[in-house]
């Protein structure tokens, strides 16, 4: 019986030990609540009384989403001439950096002397029309004059030259149109067509076909071929020019009698999509940028320089 009445007994024996067990009981939950705030307060805190709020986050914030991985620009803004060092990094570089297709490496002034000594004007008329395996402007037709004469001019002094960078030539401003010069400092305006009530036409701008109707537009045919030439000179003549690489050479009969007699959508796909032969590669567009329709007129015109 004393041991069944001992099991059943309190811990809590005296006043004293009741006392610091009440204690505990109010302390132990104070303690863990101060310790669960200051966890807290010093973790890292994203909303208000945090930087969240500082004029460098809030910019941040509202920046617009067109300024993230690109930047836009005016396509009616006057172009901005690249320099001499940008065009080589982004179009010669692929040649020049490496030597291939025989190009002289920038920076060495053993293969880069004999065409120094040719003079600067003989060097940036082969930049921009090309010369033997090398592409009228590198193969990018939309530099300009200004931009492949820099590129040449960086290349070349880094190999021994000194030539100047060229100066941009500020083109004159055009007339306005329908305007006759006259002597003095005035200019004469000509005055508008004018419709009589039987339909005749008066006071319209004189033509050396028609007096009283404008010169007609170019036909379409000649702005097709016109545009088959430039793509031709441009980009194809780099290789259809000279024979490279096994292709075709521009007016080559024989070269060009096999291809001519498929039909004209196989040309334009094996143009367009690039073609391997057994004799050479022909890269997707000639390597170049230009539209579909572009490089379907370069076809036409090789193809009529051989019929």
């Amino acid at each position: 019986m004393s041991d069944a009445h001992n099991e059943h007994e309190s811990a809590i024996r005296t006043p004293k030990q009741l006392i610091a067990a009440v204690v505990a009981g109010f302390l132990v939950p104070i303690i863990c609540i101060v310790l669960l705030v200051q966890y807290v307060s010093h973790s890292a805190k994203v909303g208000a009384g945090s930087q969240g709020q500082s004029p460098e986050s809030i910019a941040a914030r509202i920046k617009p989403v067109a300024d993230e991985g690109f930047i836009l620009k005016d396509v009616n803004a006057p172009k901005q001439l690249q320099a001499g060092a940008d065009v080589y990094k982004g179009v010669c570089a692929a040649c020049h950096a490496t030597g291939a297709a025989g190009a002289p490496k920038a920076g060495d002034a053993g293969s880069w002397s004999a065409r120094i000594s040719q003079g600067y004007d003989t060097l940036v008329s082969h930049a921009i029309n090309g010369i033997r395996a090398m592409p009228a402007k590198g193969g990018n037709p939309d530099l300009d004059d200004v931009e492949v004469a820099r590129a040449v001019v960086y290349m070349a002094n880094q190999s021994g030259a000194k030539f100047k960078e060229p100066e941009v030539k500020t083109a004159a401003a055009p007339a306005a149109a329908g305007a006759v010069p006259v002597t003095g400092n005035t200019t004469a305006v000509a005055p508008p067509a004018m419709t009589a009530p039987g339909g005749e036409v008066r006071n319209a701008p004189a033509s050396a076909t028609n007096p009283a109707v404008s010169p007609a537009m170019t036909p379409p045919a000649k702005l097709a071929e016109d545009t088959g030439k430039k793509i031709f000179e441009t980009t194809c003549a780099a290789c259809h020019g000279t024979g490279v690489a096994g292709a075709p050479k521009f007016g080559d009969k024989a070269a060009w009698a096999d291809r001519i007699k498929q039909d004209k959508a196989t040309l334009y796909e094996h143009a367009l999509k690039g073609f391997q032969g057994k004799a050479g590669v022909m890269p997707p567009k000639g390597g170049s940028a230009a539209s579909d329709e572009d490089v379907k007129a370069a076809v036409d015109y090789m193809a009529a320089a051989v019929k």
